[in-house]
């Protein structure tokens, strides 16, 4: 009998079998710093009135395949343009891929600048396309030189652009990418992830690119559960990439919940309001810390570098305290000796200041 894993190395592709799965950390009891989720439930007020909403759906339906009263309430709370085309997606993970799919055939180049979002990179592998990372900067500002000689040496099919970047939290100089979208030959994503916590975008200007879209979820807002993710562009490009989303793919509750939140989305406004005003508390706190270097921050978290060598050992000393974190090092040289705290609650916070003191 043939074993397993000659059955494996004979049917799953290579590219596949080099590459390791996704891996979240289970936060067990300790306070969840790790994953640029909103710290805040939400009211109870505003779960009592959601419960009463759900008393309505038709669970023994089908949702509706085009989720148009969701994507009324995401245009209007999240200022689409009426020309722009809208795709939601199950989180934006799903619109990574459903972009990829849709260009992708043998020799074709996915880019971004790196270190960046993971799945950029994961998702062109499971393609089965190219993917050519682009170094950022030592202090990861953007090099645009450099990528847009790739851009002109490699002609991706897709320039991918996290802005604000994760996991570095800078936004990249917004000249640089209007020259990148102008040079590109293919598409340019910017990913906004994380738009509430900066006042910039470019989601007003989608309909005068024509290779321009622009991702944004609402994981980072409140929603992370909810798993729903926008994509707005030229309408003439998202009709083909509508042809690789599966049918149904935002659930009947999803949708149901994601328009009755948008409806009272001014609570996560405020919010991530607080976010961003502790956010610049956290900055200032760890700038105190002997030893660290801090980069400026445009998201919902903060990336930190070390002494040499310590680390690890900072990671593992804040989670014997109680407290989660990235730990980025070793996972690029880039990201030598860095961590990765996402901004918590002002009590959060402080335990995670206090914890890290004790580390070092």
């Amino acid at each position: 009998m043939t074993s397993p894993n000659a059955k494996i190395n004979q049917l799953v592709r290579p590219e596949i079998r080099a590459l390791q799965a996704y891996h979240v950390s289970d936060p067990g009891n300790l306070i969840k710093l790790d994953a640029m989720e909103n710290p805040y439930p939400w009211p109870e007020w505003l779960l009592d009135e959601w419960f009463g909403e759900l008393r309505t759906v038709a669970l023994n339906r089908y949702p509706d395949p085009q989720a148009v009263a969701l994507k009324q309430q995401l245009r209007k709370q999240l200022d689409v343009p009426e020309r722009a085309g809208i795709i939601l997606g199950n989180g934006s993970d799903e619109l990574i891929q459903m972009i990829i799919q849709a260009v992708a055939a043998p020799g074709r180049v996915i880019m971004a600048p790196e270190p960046t979002f993971v799945m950029y990179r994961q998702i062109a592998a499971v393609s089965g396309l190219e993917y050519t990372g682009v170094p950022l900067r030592d202090d990861f500002t953007l090099d645009a030189e450099a990528l847009l000689a790739a851009i002109t040496s490699r002609q991706p099919a897709v320039v991918f652009l996290a802005w604000p970047n994760n996991p570095s939290g800078n936004l990249f100089d917004r000249a640089a990418v209007e020259a990148i979208v102008s040079t590109a030959p293919g598409l340019v994503v910017i990913d906004e992830a994380y738009a509430p916590f900066t006042d910039h975008s470019f989601l007003a200007v989608v309909p005068e690119a024509a290779n321009l879209l622009v991702l944004r979820t609402l994981s980072k807002t409140g929603f992370a559960g909810l798993r729903l993710g926008l994509l707005a562009g030229p309408g003439d490009w998202l009709g083909e990439i509508e042809k690789t989303r599966l049918p149904y793919n935002i659930s009947t509750l999803n949708q149901v919940t994601g328009a009755f939140a948008l409806r009272h989305y001014e609570v996560f406004a405020r919010q991530a309001d607080s976010l961003r005003s502790d956010r610049e508390q956290l900055f200032a706190r760890l700038q105190e810390i002997p030893g660290l270097t801090v980069f400026p921050s445009a998201a919902n978290f903060i990336l930190f570098r070390s002494r040499p060598g310590d680390a690890d050992a900072i990671f593992t000393g804040l989670k014997s305290r109680g407290v989660l974190i990235k730990n980025l090092n070793g996972s690029a040289p880039a990201l030598a000796d860095c961590l990765r705290v996402t901004v918590g609650t002002p009590e959060e916070n402080a335990a995670f200041l206090g914890a890290l003191r004790e580390c070092l």
